[in-house]
């Protein structure tokens, strides 16, 4: 996509986690010439402000889809011992286990609820049939064995890491803002293109076009946030990362946005790295596995003391429009923490710091859930959205594919033909 020594102005749409990590790439890359790219990121918000700064940060070799997940969880690494993600993150390896517990409803008087919502079963993709086992790992300290029925390890630090979201698209971000690119906030109304052949260069929203093929990106119209004016940034290339609001912009790629909710927890103590894929069963405690509804949860340690917790999603509320809101349900937050303090002393005994809300950046484009990854029929416009609950841990191969793709004119570190963006039909 680059021709060397061509003026190229790139102008990344989204300062989530994909969009961030994408601008340190082009940054980092070695084709990068200052004098030559330019990299503009374009945020309505705040960076970080969706799922980049709500979610777990789970890492994982074993993440779907495989071509992406196995280098990514190799890049983060990198990252990390580059710039020093141990402390600027909170870059560590876990040990992953699937859990079931069974709560009995006299324990401490404590009543589980199910939300009155109906949930979807986005996190379901780490069931399995557990080993039966009532002993936890003996460093699994931090939660009641007498509730545990079941345990078994499926993953542990050979495969697996854990970041904190916010602070790793914070770093990436300022990383590329210190190799050259520049950040804007403001809110994007349009894609702009024209004619690829030259024969009109006048410029209209993609949206005007039923065919983009004969059409090339231009430039980028958005509303600056601070002072309400309205610009139109001339671009060459033009990376949209938006995540769930991916369709306003592009409404060929349609997005099916889940609500995912979460709340964390600081503990008096340090608790050890793990990351639990539980079902909390409300019921008596000699009852089996099985005959109690469960809550599902993904409970995961954090450093400085701190515990992440999050359910399955909901289509409950539609997405919001780019930068307002996100509806949070008190009902859903106090479920998982009702059900999260029943099984453990040191979350009954921790302090909730935060309960949030996102969307995840689902995508409907029938049997595939892969992300769409790579160059669009229109000359110009490069995909990077659509990775569900997996965008933290496929963040950086993603952006060091797309790097690829416009500072070399192909992608190199890996086979990207099942995301290619043009499948969609």
């Amino acid at each position: 996509m680059s021709t060397l020594k061509e003026k190229q102005n790139i102008v990344v749409i989204g300062g989530g986690i994909i969009g961030c990590t994408t601008a340190y790439y082009l940054t980092h890359h070695p084709q990068f010439d200052p004098s030559v790219h330019t990299v503009t990121v374009i945020e309505a918000e705040k960076l970080a402000n969706g799922a980049s700064g709500k979610a777990g940060g789970l890492v994982a070799a074993w993440a779907n889809p495989s071509n992406l997940a196995r280098l990514s969880f190799d890049f983060h690494d990198q990252l990390a011992r580059d710039h020093n993600g141990a402390e600027l993150w909170g870059y560590r390896r876990v040990r992953c286990g699937q859990l079931t517990a069974v709560v009995s409803q006299r324990k401490g008087g404590s009543k589980l609820e199910s939300s009155s919502h109906p949930n979807i079963g986005l996190g379901k993709w780490w069931a399995r049939d557990l080993k039966k086992s009532s002993v936890l790992p003996h460093d699994l300290d931090w939660f009641d064995n007498e509730s545990a029925q079941a345990y078994e390890e499926f993953a542990d630090t050979s495969s697996t890491a854990q970041v904190h979201p916010f602070q790793f698209t914070s770093s990436m971000a300022k990383l590329a803002e210190q190799s050259g690119a520049r950040i804007i906030m403001g809110k994007v109304e349009s894609i702009n293109c024209c004619d690829a052949d030259g024969t009109s260069e006048s410029a209209s929203p993609l949206t005007s076009f039923d065919d983009l093929s004969q059409k090339k990106v231009v430039s980028v119209t958005y509303v600056d946030k601070i002072v309400l004016e309205q610009h139109t940034l001339p671009a060459t290339t033009v990376v949209l990362a938006a995540g769930p609001w991916t369709s306003t912009l592009f409404p060929k790629v349609q997005m099916h946005p889940l609500r995912a909710h979460s709340v964390s927890i600081k503990l008096q103590r340090p608790v050890s790295a793990y990351c639990l894929f539980s079902e909390i069963r409300l019921g008596d405690s000699r009852q089996t596995v099985g005959t109690a509804k469960p809550i599902s949860l993904e409970i995961y340690a954090r450093p400085n003391n701190e515990v992440y917790i999050c359910s399955q999603g909901d289509l409950d509320i539609p997405l919001p429009a780019p930068g307002n809101a996100v509806e949070i349900s008190s009902d859903s937050c106090h479920d998982m923490i009702n059900a999260a303090m029943s099984v453990s002393e040191e979350l009954r005994n921790g302090k909730v710091t935060g309960r949030r809300a996102c969307y995840l950046p689902t995508l409907d484009v029938g049997a595939s859930s892969d992300p769409l990854v790579g160059p669009t029929e229109l000359a110009g416009l490069v995909l990077a959205t659509g990775h569900s609950c997996w965008g933290i841990s496929n963040a950086p191969a993603t952006g060091k594919a797309v790097s690829e793709l416009i500072l070399d004119g192909k992608i190199s570190c890996m086979d990207v033909t099942s995301l290619d963006p043009r499948r969609i039909r």
